[in-house]
C-alpha cells in the first residue's frame, strides 16, 4: 500500500520583542524609491510535447503572426503547438532601472499547457502601467524541479512545472521616468503605520541634524527638508541608517506551493476559540485554576487562568495540550498528519478571528 508522506518544515526563530534597535530604512519606504511592474504576451517553445493543444487559438495564432516577422507566411491553422505555449510573463523593475540592468522574470502559462521547464522564452515586450516598454525577456525556463508525468499507469506531479523563472532574463532597454536629484524634500511612509514610531523617527532626524527639518505628518508619514550643502544621496544615506527603538511584530511566513511555515517568536493564541475545518476539530479554552498556599505558610490563595487545547479528529484521535502557544498547536496537528494546507488554512482561521496576534505573509 503506498502511503503519500506530506512533509511539514517549520522553523522557529525565537527572539525578545522588546527594546530592539533597528535602522529607520528597515521601517520605511522613500515615496518614488519603488519597485515597478512589468507585464508582457510572449511564447515558450523547444518543449517536449508538452505545450498548449490546438484548441488555443491564440497559441495558433501568435506563432504565426512570429513567423510572419521572419518572412515566413504560414496558415495559423497549420501550425502544431505540442513544443510550443501562450505564456504571459511579469518582472519586478527595481528602482532607478538603467538601460542595460538584468532581473529575474516570472514565466507563467496561459493555455492548457502541462509543462514549460527547460522551454525557451522567445524575446518579449514588457511593458509598464503607461503602456510603454521598459524591457525585454528572452531565456531558458526553470521550474525549480518542477515535473508533470504521464502515462498509462496514471499521472504524476511536482511543484507547479506552468510556472517558471528566468534568471537574469531581463534585460532594461528605457530608463525610469524618475529624477532623484530634482525632489526637495524626502518623503518617508512607514511600513507599519504607528503614530509613536513617527514621532520617534521624527525626533531622531532632528537630533542627529540638530535642525527641525523632519515633521510626522500622521501615523504613515514623515517628510524631511533637504539641508543645504548635503548632497542628496548623502542625506538619505544617513537619514535611513539612523536607528530607532521599536517592538518588533510577531510575523508568519507561509509558502503555499510547499506547505512550508515559518514563525518568529512565541506567537499565542487567545482563548476561548473553537475551529472547525474537514474533519478536524479544534478549541482553545482558559479554565480557572486556584492556587491554595500551604498551611502556615502566610500566603494568599489566588485564582488563575490555565489555556488547554483539545484537537479532535474524526477517526477518534484526541490530542490535548496544555499549553497557549501556536508552536505547540502546529507540532500537534503535525504530529496527527495533518496536511500542511489544511495547516494553512486552520492558521487563517484562527487570525481571522483575531485571536492570532501575529503579521501573516503568504508567498
Amino acid at each position: 500500500m503506498t502511503r503519500k508522506v506530506v512533509l511539514l518544515l517549520l522553523v522557529i526563530l525565537s527572539f525578545s520583542y522588546a527594546g530592539n534597535s533597528v535602522k529607520i530604512k528597515e521601517e520605511v519606504d522613500v515615496v518614488g524609491v519603488r519597485p515597478n511592474y512589468l507585464i508582457g504576451y510572449g511564447i515558450v517553445v523547444g518543449l517536449k510535447g508538452t505545450g498548449d493543444g490546438t484548441t488555443t487559438k491564440y497559441t495558433l495564432i501568435s506563432i504565426a503572426n512570429m513567423l510572419r516577422k521572419m518572412g515566413i507566411y504560414i496558415d495559423p491553422t497549420q501550425v502544431k503547438t505540442k513544443n510550443s505555449a501562450a505564456v504571459m510573463v511579469t518582472a519586478n523593475l527595481p528602482p532607478f532601472a538603467k538601460s542595460g540592468m538584468r532581473f529575474d522574470v516570472t514565466v507563467a502559462s496561459i493555455g492548457d499547457a502541462k509543462d514549460i521547464g527547460n522551454g525557451v522564452l522567445i524575446r518579449t515586450p514588457l511593458f509598464g502601467p503607461d503602456g510603454k516598454v521598459y524591457a525585454f525577456a528572452q531565456g531558458s525556463v526553470s521550474t525549480g524541479g518542477g515535473f508533470s508525468e504521464s502515462n498509462k499507469g496514471g499521472k504524476v506531479t511536482k511543484n507547479f512545472p506552468t510556472t517558471g523563472v528566468i534568471v537574469n532574463g531581463g534585460i532594461v532597454e528605457r530608463d525610469l521616468p524618475f529624477d532623484f536629484s530634482k525632489m526637495e524634500e524626502i518623503t518617508l511612509t512607514l511600513k507599519r503605520p504607528d503614530f509613536s514610531k513617527a514621532l520617534q523617527i521624527q525626533d531622531t532626524i532632528n537630533r542627529y541634524f540638530g535642525k527641525n527639518i523632519a515633521t510626522a505628518v500622521d501615523a504613515t508619514t514623515v517628510k524631511v527638508k533637504y539641508l543645504k550643502g548635503i548632497e542628496p544621496v548623502k542625506m538619505v544615506g544617513q537619514v535611513l541608517n539612523l536607528e530607532i527603538n521599536t517592538d518588533s511584530e510577531p510575523t508568519i511566513v507561509i509558502y503555499e506551493r510547499t506547505g512550508t511555515v515559518i514563525m518568529s517568536g512565541d506567537i499565542k493564541i487567545d482563548a476561548p476559540i473553537y475551529v472547525s475545518h474537514g474533519n478536524i476539530y479544534v478549541s482553545v479554552e482558559k479554565k480557572p485554576v486556584v492556587s491554595q498556599p500551604p498551611p502556615l505558610s502566610g500566603g494568599e490563595t489566588v485564582q488563575t487562568e490555565q489555556t488547554q487545547t483539545t484537537i479532535v479528529e474524526e477517526k477518534g484521535r484526541i490530542f490535548a495540550i496544555e499549553s497557549p502557544r501556536l508552536k505547540d498547536l502546529v507540532e500537534a496537528l503535525n504530529s496527527m498528519g495533518v496536511s500542511p494546507r489544511d495547516l494553512i488554512a486552520i492558521i487563517q482561521a484562527i487570525k481571522n478571528t483575531g485571536k492570532l496576534h501575529a503579521k501573516i505573509v503568504i508567498m
